[in-house]
């Protein structure tokens, strides 16, 4: 999803600064890309970008947790094993809280109370708004070329039926322009 609006984005005269992890998928050739592989780099990715950025539409879907106490060393069986988990930064959350005059668009992959879990997230980590997909559904969001999502702001709710990923990424940069206008106007 995220190099579908990237991609999208660039046909539209943006400067796009993708961040990314690991993928077999080929970024967009005009993106200005920083690979990461941990949450962590991500954070510190993107944290740095910032100051650059207008607007940042954050897609990524990156792991809550990690565990506590990395093994240095191949962990060897011996019956059942217990990993203790920490919670990871919450990325989106901090860059809002770092934003200037930038829009902040976040995603939420849910799969129960979607819409209520999707409205808790736009407060509670002040985005201008949410594109929320139900990721029990088959078919759409991971591991595939299409997608149905509802795009939230503090305004309206956007429902994108069942698409090409291609297509929801130009339904969700509508909606980047809508609210960019709207705050210009203010």
């Amino acid at each position: 999803m995220g190099y579908a609006i990237a991609e999208a984005a660039i046909r539209r005269g943006a400067k796009v600064l993708l961040v990314t992890g690991p993928t077999a998928i080929k970024p967009p050739a005009a993106a200005e890309v920083t690979k990461i592989e941990s949450a962590e780099e991500m954070r510190q990715a993107v944290l740095k970008l910032l100051p650059e950025a207008s607007i940042v539409i954050k897609t990524a879907a990156v792991a809550d947790y990690r565990t506590k106490d990395a093994a240095d060393q191949k962990i060897k069986r011996k019956g059942p094993l217990t990993l203790e988990l920490e919670p990871t930064t919450d990325i989106l959350a901090e860059l809002a809280r770092h934003k200037k005059n930038q829009l902040i668009i976040g995603f939420a992959a849910e799969t129960q109370n979607v819409l209520e879990n999707a409205r808790k997230k736009l407060s509670s980590k002040s985005l201008d708004a949410i594109v929320v997909n139900d990721v029990s559904r088959e078919g759409v969001g991971f591991d595939s070329d299409r997608n149905a999502v509802t795009i939230i702001s503090h305004h309206e709710v956007v429902e994108v039926p069942e698409t090409t990923k291609w297509e929801v990424a130009q339904r969700v940069l509508d909606q980047v322009v809508r609210l960019r206008s709207k705050v210009a106007a203010r």
